[in-house]
């Protein structure tokens, strides 16, 4: 058995364990990425924490987390349940949302700038044409993470969908028909039924999302590249900007630490959640 599991321990260990090894060593070093590193304590992490940037990074992960756990979450559930009680349509449906899923993060995030909120081209040029008046929001740093987190909602919410349809398909049918007979509406069943059915991939997801929530770079690299003026920097972008522009690979070290925290403190919740689970249907 052993012989079988040890090509993707090797893996796992070249790939994920050795370089967060790399990593956590880093953050404790001063290195430019190409001199010699020189050892620094935790003057990474002072520096780190002494930078307002880095604070107002942080707040909009926690704020990014908190849109990415209640919007696409709810529009998923809602459409999942919907989707269940209309089998006749389902799957034309699910292809439909399921869609903005499969199209490369680049092409999404361009798409957005300039055929919704580019003041010249965009939907915002059109509503400003017709008596509105709306600034590029991808320009205000007050707006900018909720406009690069509408596009993200978009290419994500539909994939939860998917996910909690198939997990409230294996709810038995004969629980759903019992509380229709007992004049159950739809958000009754949705309720006390589907909701409680659906339990273990609900957690699932919600940890995933804090996971990934706190690892998020793509849309926002693509889109602001964490600006204007860090209004929508994240750690990811911190990290990198440190990294890769400022040449300061220890302070990008200690952000990837950070991140890999918040990363860990969600896993944890989610085993402690299993473990309760486990005692408590023993």
């Amino acid at each position: 058995m052993w012989l079988f599991a040890l090509p993707a321990l090797l893996i796992n260990v070249c790939i994920i364990l050795v370089p967060a090894v790399l990593t956590f060593t880093a953050a404790f070093f001063m290195w430019d990425g190409v001199g010699k590193p020189a050892w620094a304590g935790l003057a990474n992490f002072q520096n780190m924490f002494a930078d307002p940037v880095f604070w107002s990074a942080l707040t909009n992960n926690f704020i990014w987390t908190a849109i990415f756990l209640t919007v696409p979450v709810c529009l998923a559930l809602v459409m999942a349940a919907a989707l269940l009680m209309a089998p006749k349509a389902r799957i034309v449906v699910q292809s439909i949302i399921f869609l903005p899923r499969i199209i490369a993060v680049a092409v999404t995030g361009r798409i957005f700038q300039g055929m919704i909120f580019s003041p010249a081209t965009g939907v915002v040029a059109w509503l400003n044409e017709h008596g509105f008046s709306i600034s590029d929001p991808l320009a205000d740093p007050d707006r900018s993470l909720y406009a690069v987190a509408a596009v993200d909602i978009w290419h994500w919410w539909g994939f939860l969908a998917v996910v909690f349809l198939s997990a409230m398909r294996q709810i038995s049918i004969d629980q759903i028909e019992a509380a229709r007979l007992d004049g159950a509406g739809f958000f009754a069943l949705f309720r006390y039924v589907l909701i409680p059915g659906i339990r273990p991939t609900l957690t699932l997801m919600l940890i995933l999302t804090v996971i990934w929530s706190f690892q998020v770079f793509e849309f926002i690299f693509i889109v602001t590249r964490g600006g204007p003026a860090y209004g929508s920097e994240v750690l990811a972008t911190f990290a990198y900007r440190h990294a890769f522009f400022e040449g300061d690979v220890g302070q990008a070290a200690a952000a990837a630490c950070v991140m890999s925290l918040f990363g860990l403190c969600a896993t944890a919740v989610y085993l402690w959640l299993q473990i309760t689970d486990d005692a408590q249907s023993t």
